[in-house]
């Protein structure tokens, strides 16, 4: 990308290059920086050919400028964790790996993670709604083994790490410890499915749907993509760590 941002130590600064990762698993970021809380992001997938008519996969994740290392900070400070749907966790930077269910039966794939605030834990939801909790992450209850109306898409954390939501394909919200429920769009008509959520450190929280729309409760709104030509799916969100503003 030209160079119209800010300086920063990564060489790279929006863009973020991790080469060969197994095939048929989705990925997400989960962005670790300084001095602000953890922030999941959506990765995206390209192919290319790598020799010989090889065909690799290549991950690529847009590094918002504000969530990297601020400019003569020390880069080693950066770190991230990927989660595949298979519960697998790999760490980068100078993140900790605290366990993971890579390997072990899942009677879902997982769909989404959280951390928690100090960066000393993170949970794993799948999509029936289980929870798997790892480091100082505590377990607050999950829907794993009940009925949903729709699978579990993504979740949030709350700013003090004792409690998360979980939301669901058709917006709907499942509260756990001291997650309060700002309201949700379950039972309600859609013009595409949600596929993620964002949690508002002042309170409240955002969902986001495939075509773009945002669904604000208790958290304000700034805009969406909603009735606006994509080139493809909206796959997730991230809010900004004052609650600022979401990508």
């Amino acid at each position: 990308r030209p160079a119209t941002r800010p300086a920063c130590p990564w060489s790279a600064p929006s863009l973020v290059q991790i080469p060969e990762f197994p095939w048929g698993l989705d990925y997400e970021l989960l962005l670790h920086p300084e001095g602000a809380s953890p922030t999941t992001l959506p990765l995206s997938f390209v192919t290319y050919d790598g020799g010989g008519g090889t065909a690799r996969k290549v991950v690529f994740a847009e590094l918002p400028i504000s969530q990297l290392p601020a400019p003569g900070g020390d880069p080693a400070r950066g770190a991230y964790d990927l989660v595949a749907t298979d519960g697998g966790i790999f760490t980068f930077g100078n993140t900790q790996f605290y366990g993971s269910k890579g390997g072990q039966p899942l009677n879902a794939p997982v769909v989404g993670m959280a951390a928690t605030p100090t960066g000393g834990g993170y949970w794993l939801v799948a999509a029936d709604g289980g929870i798997f909790t790892f480091g100082n992450a505590p377990f607050d209850g999950s829907k794993g083994g009940q009925p949903l109306n729709a699978p579990i898409v993504g979740m949030a954390a709350t700013p003090t790490g004792g409690g998360y939501w979980l939301v669901a394909a058709d917006g709907g919200i499942f509260t756990f410890g001291n997650a309060p429920f700002d309201g949700s769009k379950g039972g309600q008509p859609l013009n595409a499915p949600v596929v993620g959520m964002a949690a508002d450190p002042t309170g409240g929280y955002w969902e986001v749907a495939a075509d773009g729309g945002i669904f604000t409760f208790g958290a304000p709104f700034y805009g969406s993509k909603g009735g606006q030509p994509l080139n493809a799916p909206v796959v997730g969100m991230a809010a900004t760590p004052t609650g600022g503003g979401y990508w």
